[in-house]
């Protein structure tokens, strides 16, 4: 599969009308992003799919831009925000958006394990922090509890039936995080082979 995201452009309608898994673990990690906005925080979300985690998100800072890889997935998030003034969407990676120390809060939600360069991506989610911001992520770390999934990734991912994921475990997240200078002020995995949720701040 050459680019991803014609990947998620075929994906986009079924994704959309996806339930959320565990919708007590998500409003969970809701509260506790919440607990580091302002009404005046700048927000930047990479890999925001359709959108359902900026609209909850926005109307709580001064700011938001959600960002994905898929034009599809975009529209789909434009629709279900309805003119939201405050907040934006744009087609781009996380390399493509410019400067630095721009914004308050990053939020890479069920992303990582996507990414061609983990640590080229926490390399640029560093970038484009404040001093002092906050790095927020939930992560599957294929690797613990997933294992068989090393086996058919490669495949179906040659055969264009999903894309290239990543394989770590969860202290290895942790440790690439810590190495590319945040701290890991917050922890929480409802159970072993649920996405592990971290909250960083900027060193």
């Amino acid at each position: 599969m050459s680019d991803p995201s014609e990947f998620w452009d075929r994906m986009a309608e079924r994704y959309a009308k996806s339930p959320i898994a565990d919708e007590a673990s998500y409003h969970h990690k809701l509260a506790v992003t919440r607990q580091h906005f302002k009404p005046d925080s700048e927000v930047l979300e990479f890999g925001c799919g359709t959108g359902s985690t900026a609209i909850e998100h926005a109307p709580f800072v001064g700011h938001y831009l959600a960002t994905d890889i898929s034009g599809a997935m975009l529209d789909i998030a434009r629709g279900k925000a309805n003119g939201q003034a405050n907040l934006s969407f744009e087609q781009a990676t996380i390399e493509n958006i410019p400067g630095e120390n721009r914004f308050d809060v990053i939020l890479g939600m069920s992303i990582l394990h996507l990414v061609d360069d983990l640590d080229a991506t926490l390399s640029h989610v560093h970038r484009l922090l404040r001093p002092g911001g906050v790095f927020v992520s939930s992560t599957m770390c294929m690797s613990d509890k997933h294992g068989w999934f090393r086996l058919v990734g490669p495949l179906g991912h040659r055969l264009g039936l999903f894309p290239r994921v990543n394989m770590f475990k969860r202290a290895t997240l942790e440790q690439r995080v810590e190495a590319a200078a945040f701290a890991i002020d917050y922890r929480f995995q409802p159970t072993p082979r649920k996405a592990t949720f971290i909250v960083a701040s900027k060193n």
